[in-house]
Formats: structure tokens, C-alpha cells, sequence
């Protein structure tokens, strides 16, 4: 079967999304190990950042498990992986969910949440510098 102009140009785009993604994580690894951080770190603290209440507001929040999974496209296993280690160094904290028990649920940490406050610009400037049509920061 003959593939068609429409199916290549289809494919290079599928392939340019592709090595655009590859080039980003590589450089957003390199930019956050500096911190103590991998992409994929950062995406997890900066889910649960994002989750927790306003300034001022009642209550801290936490994300179950499964949720957070979907979120930063990991599979349930590296994510696990990846939260033992983020709680091994103090970045986050997991615990039962009061709803289900059977469920697991991860907050940020004191700490973990001055990590992303620290890490968040590197990351928007690797975004900003790597992401075609950003918004330039400086």
C-alpha cells in the first residue's frame, strides 16, 4: 500500500511532536538536576502545588495516587517509584485516603513546596525557551 502525501505529513508532524518532547525533557533534566530535580520530580510537586488551597485558605491538599498518575502521564509503577523517592528526600508525604481506605494520597511537604517554589522558574524558562509560540520571559 502506498502511503499517501497526506499520511507522510501526518507522520513527519507525529515525529516533530515527538523529538520536540524529547529535546524538552532533556533540557528540563538538565536544567532541574541542579536542584536535586528530574522532569518528571518537578511535574509531580508542581501537580500537587497547584492542587493546594489559596493563600489564606483553610486546609492542605492531597491527590490520590491514581489521579496524580493520569496527570503527570507516568504509569502507576513509575510513579510509585517516583513518590517513594520524593518522600525519601522529604518532598512529599503520602497517607491513606480518609474516603478509601484502599486508595494512597501524596501532599507536598514544607520542604517540598519550597523545592518547587525554587525549581518553578527554571522550568518556565526551559518551557518559554524550548515551547514554539511561548510567551518570552525577561
Amino acid at each position: 500500500m502506498a502511503v499517501t502525501k497526506s499520511e507522510r505529513v501526518l507522520v513527519e508532524e507525529w515525529r516533530d511532536v515527538l523529538a520536540l518532547h524529547a529535546r524538552t525533557m532533556c533540557e528540563l533534566d538538565r536544567a532541574l538536576n541542579r536542584l536535586g530535580l528530574g522532569a518528571s520530580d518537578f511535574e509531580v510537586l508542581d501537580v500537587l502545588a497547584e492542587m493546594r488551597p489559596g493563600e489564606g485558605e483553610p486546609g492542605e491538599s492531597a491527590c490520590r495516587v491514581q489521579e496524580l498518575a493520569g496527570r503527570v502521564h507516568l504509569s502507576q509503577s513509575a510513579l510509585s517509584r517516583l513518590i517513594a523517592r520524593l518522600e525519601k528526600d522529604g518532598l512529599v508525604a503520602r497517607g491513606m485516603c480518609p474516603e478509601d481506605r484502599r486508595g494512597v494520597q501524596v501532599r507536598l511537604t514544607e520542604a517540598g513546596l519550597a523545592r518547587h517554589a525554587e525549581a518553578k522558574p527554571v522550568q518556565r524558562d526551559v518551557l518559554s525557551r524550548m515551547l514554539p509560540g511561548a510567551p518570552r520571559s525577561g
